[in-house]
């Protein structure tokens, strides 16, 4: 049920009590896919930053954790996409963590680049995935929900104009003119 001051269009989508059964779920595959070794989280922001908290939690093994933020510059027809801090990761066994992958195009590049900077692995980790809107060939290594709507918020995803992150829930937003959630 959406909170006060949230537009009453939301639609709950992924309950609270959903989110948190499947993360523990995917912290005990993740440990057993990563047992013995040290596994560096490096969350993309700004969606992930509440994934990476509630899953490094419920990981029971030495983890390090990082926070990126993608930013892409245009120039004529050609796009560059870059992200800072760029975080030592030599040797490392990394888990990319993603709230939302749409398209899949930065999260591709990311963890193409983080395999150049000399990472043992890189594994993707996302909380949600819309694979119908994928542009590249992109298979997360962990996903918790499937989604087909266009337009989500809440569980640290942000909708229009940022608003909607502290919603405990995943919420779908109507796809014409969303609400400001």
């Amino acid at each position: 049920m959406p909170q006060a001051g949230i537009e009453a269009d939301l639609k709950p989508v992924v309950s609270a009590e959903q989110i948190a059964r499947r993360i523990r779920e995917m912290a005990h595959v993740i440990e057993r896919d990563h047992a013995g070794y040290r596994l560096h989280l490096i969350a993309v922001l700004d969606n992930s930053y509440v994934f990476l908290s509630d899953l490094m939690r419920a990981l029971n093994m030495p983890v390090l954790c990082d926070f990126i933020r993608p930013q892409a510059r245009h120039e004529g027809n050609a796009t560059e996409i870059f992200f800072a801090p760029e975080p030592d990761v030599r040797g490392a066994h990394v888990l990319l963590l993603r709230g939302l992958v749409l398209t899949g195009v930065t999260t591709e590049f990311l963890a193409r680049t983080l395999l150049a900077q000399g990472a043992a692995t890189v594994k993707v980790a996302t909380l949600l995935d819309r694979p119908s809107g994928h542009r590249v060939d992109l298979q997360p290594d962990y996903f918790g929900f499937i989604i087909s709507e266009n337009f989500v918020c809440g569980y640290g995803i942000a909708g229009p104009g940022g608003l909607g992150r502290n919603l405990p829930y995943i919420a779908a937003m109507p796809d014409t003119n969303p609400p400001e959630c």
